[in-house]
């Protein structure tokens, strides 16, 4: 039975605290230890690590604000140092914050972002121990992966930022200070982080100053913090309001906002709710998206009525002008190439904006949502913009997949099982064909037809993306733009062709059925630009990857010259001796049942086939192929798939899809031996200290007739983990 290299205890967090520490070696020897202050009654905590707990806690009991939290959880370790504390501190904060389950009244600065000895081999698996302990414990709810995706992680302003972030924000702060300018404009494509930088400028203003611990800091770190007191000497108690103009993004935002300390859900305002007040800093969020009197629809009435009460000229006016004269100091966060209707405030608004006196541009480059970064947003821009030649290379990434897809039915199965891997994983199309399904007296239950596959538009427009229904759905641009996806399946539609003479994308304008979006439109090339936004918006909302059908033939037959095309048959490739180079360009397929009763041994590198290790994995020893028979997996793994592994070495399992090894399990595709399962520890305490209770090894199979395999203490000792599910081959 295995301890866990920490422990956690729990005291109450009162002036009796010094005393108990007393039996602690790792506070009475000043050992580096991390602790979490909270009260479940008012859902409030704070995260902390430091080397002199003694003094540290008798400074927090000191705070106002501190001294009414209730309990303390001190995690200590024999393998802690300075910086694993840092790091696993900077990790709590994130998660918790990102969990839900307090409100954290930290301050969100200084929290580390640097590299140490084993952080990656030993400290990250170390912290997913703690914080599965911590769920047992009831400080948090959700397991890491889940909160990895929820929009409360995505946006928290708890996000370490990187050194370029920082320098954005820096630049930000420093144009708030100058009384020279009134507006800033930073512009930054999709994924440049344009959202975290808001929200984070609203925690630090609204963060009380006793909360930053300047302890921690650096020296790069005190003089951003000295920038945040002049900001906070200028801006005492500021009146600030986040402008989102689309609303199903600002209802996400709202959610956001409150569940942070300091912040709250009436800050996130539709761009019509500027009328009721004035404001000293109001920042906007994709503010390409402000409209003007132009295809409103429903809203003309709305819209001229906040005129009025502003005294503006509903002809002349947009919503740009509502906001400048109800701020101070304004930051616009401005994309022009995500403008994509008529109604969007016009390109050249901004360009008189820029030219004034009182504005100040700055600009952010770096990619930080697609992991293909600024190769692949300059790659997709080039696609659509026609200017790759046959000379260029297919786009080939070991980060980001970019793959076409011949099939309907095969790209809307593939984005459905990212969705059960990753989570977050959605179709999404141009607007293409009309949305009946919505009608009262609606006939059919779909909207979209193609080779046969019925598929439905999106039935709601708030937060479509992490709604219930949205696996099974299309969204559309409306219903995407400001989201992070993990992947995201996209549907060109016949609105847009290739023409092979003029080497152009064409628009279809009779396929296109955004009546806002094309009413009023007389040039062409204006509703051409406005759908090439839509596409490359979407094109840049996958963090993993994006997987394209096109509807129309020449325009598939165009993008097939650049963009890797989906197997259909998924054969693994098997390679011939004189090409196998082993771990570098192969991996080894091991036989189970050739390998049974003794995996690690029976079999040598020279008793396997070898087959091609995918482009998108980095040659490793660890990696290793098996086939996986049967449908206890069949979720996630289909019956009779080659999957690859990577051989297990220690560390945290639980959560995982693992290979694995005991002489007593009998599993009803593997027969006695092997399994592939996904393993969950349950966990118990004795005595202050963690331990193994029971092993769950869970089938995730549409098919009830698989139950779990559950090993109790003593049968422990039999069970082996060889290997950890990477990926089906």
């Amino acid at each position: 039975m295995s301890q866990n290299p920490f422990s956690i205890k729990k005291f109450n967090f009162d002036f009796n605290l010094i005393n108990d520490f007393n039996n602690i070696h790792y506070v009475k020897d000043l050992w580096p230890v991390v602790y979490i202050i909270s009260d479940g009654n008012v859902n409030e905590a704070y995260v902390g690590e430091t080397t002199d707990a003694y003094a540290r806690m008798s400074s927090h009991l000191k705070n106002n604000i501190k001294n009414k939290l209730s309990a303390v959880h001190l995690i200590s370790s024999e393998k802690f140092n300075k910086s694993a504390t840092l790091d696993i501190e900077s990790n709590l904060i994130k998660y918790i914050s990102g969990d839900g389950q307090y409100k954290l009244i930290n301050g969100n600065v200084g929290l580390a972002n640097h590299n140490y000895y084993q952080k990656k081999e030993v400290y990250w698996d170390i912290f997913k121990s703690i914080w599965d302990n911590l769920r047992a414990a009831g400080i948090a709810k959700h397991p890491i992966n889940y909160i990895d995706n929820s929009d409360l992680f995505k946006y928290s302003p708890y996000k370490t930022l990187t050194s370029e972030q920082k320098s954005g924000l820096l630049v930000i702060m420093k144009n708030l200070l100058d009384n020279t300018y009134k507006n800033i404009i930073i512009e930054g494509g999709a994924g440049t982080g344009k959202t975290i930088l808001a929200i984070f400028l609203f925690k630090l203003l609204n963060t009380t100053n006793e909360d930053f611990n300047f302890e921690e800091f650096g020296n790069d770190e005190f003089e951003f913090m000295e920038i945040v007191f002049e900001l906070k000497r200028k801006f005492p108690n500021p009146k600030m309001a986040l402008v989102v103009p689309m609303s199903s993004f600002r209802t996400t935002l709202k959610k956001v906002f409150k569940n942070i300390k300091g912040l709250n859900a009436n800050m996130v305002i539709g761009p019509a709710e500027i009328v009721k007040d004035t404001f000293d800093i109001v920042i906007v969020d994709e503010s390409h998206r402000l409209r003007r009197r132009v295809n409103l629809g429903a809203y003309f009435r709305a819209f001229d009525v906040v005129c009025e009460k502003l005294n503006l000229n509903k002809h002349t006016c947009s919503e740009l002008d509502w906001i400048m004269k109800q701020s101070e100091s304004t930051i616009y966060f401005y994309d022009e190439n995500q403008s994509i209707k008529p109604s969007d405030v016009k390109k050249e608004d901004f360009d008189k904006l820029k030219v004034n006196c009182l504005t100040k541009t700055e600009y952010l480059k770096s990619q930080f949502r697609a992991r293909g970064g600024n190769d692949y947003v300059n790659y997709i821009d080039n696609l659509l913009k026609c200017k790759l030649t046959n000379s260029d290379v297919i786009f080939n990434s070991k980060d980001y997949e970019l793959i076409l897809f011949d099939s309907i039915e095969d790209i809307v199965s593939e984005i459905k099982s990212r969705d059960i891997e990753n989570g977050l994983s959605r179709v999404v199309a141009g607007y293409s064909w009309p949305w009946v399904s919505n009608k009262k007296d609606a006939k059919q239950d779909y909207d979209i037809e193609i080779e046969n596959t019925r598929l439905k538009w999106n039935s709601t427009n708030i937060d479509w993306v992490n709604s219930e229904k949205s696996r099974d759905e299309v969204g559309c641009i409306h219903t995407t733009q400001g989201y992070d996806l993990n992947y995201t399946g996209i549907i060109f539609g016949n609105e847009i062709t290739y023409d092979k003479a003029t080497d152009q994308i064409k628009i279809l304008k009779e396929n296109y059925y955004d009546v806002n979006g094309k009413q009023s439109i007389v040039d062409p090339e204006e509703l051409k630009n406005f759908i090439l936004n839509i596409y490359k918006t979407i094109m840049l909302r996958g963090i993993r990857g994006t997987y394209v059908y096109v509807c129309d033939k020449n325009l598939r037959d165009y993008f097939s010259q650049f963009i890797p095309k989906y197997r259909t048959e998924k054969e693994t490739v098997f390679l011939k001796d004189h090409d196998v180079i082993p771990y570098v360009n192969s991996i080894p397929l091991y036989d189970l049942k050739v390998a049974a009763g003794n995996f690690s041994e029976l079999q040598t590198v020279n008793d396997c086939q070898w087959i091609a290790l995918p482009n998108t994995s980095k040659p490793s020893q660890d990696l290793f192929a098996c086939k996986v028979i049967g449908e206890s997996m069949n979720k996630i793994i289909p019956n009779g798939s080659i999957c690859m592994f990577r051989k297990y070495s220690g560390g945290s399992r639980d959560g995982k899809i693992v290979l694995a090894e005991h002489t007593n399990i009998q599993d009803l595709d593997f027969g006695s031996g092997y399994t592939v399962k996904e393993y969950r520890s349950k966990k118990n305490m004795e005595n202050e200290v963690w331990t193994h209770e029971s092993i769950i090894l869970k089938p995730l199979s549409d098919n009830i007739e698989y139950q779990d395999i559950i090993l109790a203490e003593d049968e422990l000792s039999n069970l082996k983990v060889i290997g950890v599910f990477e990926c089906v081959l």
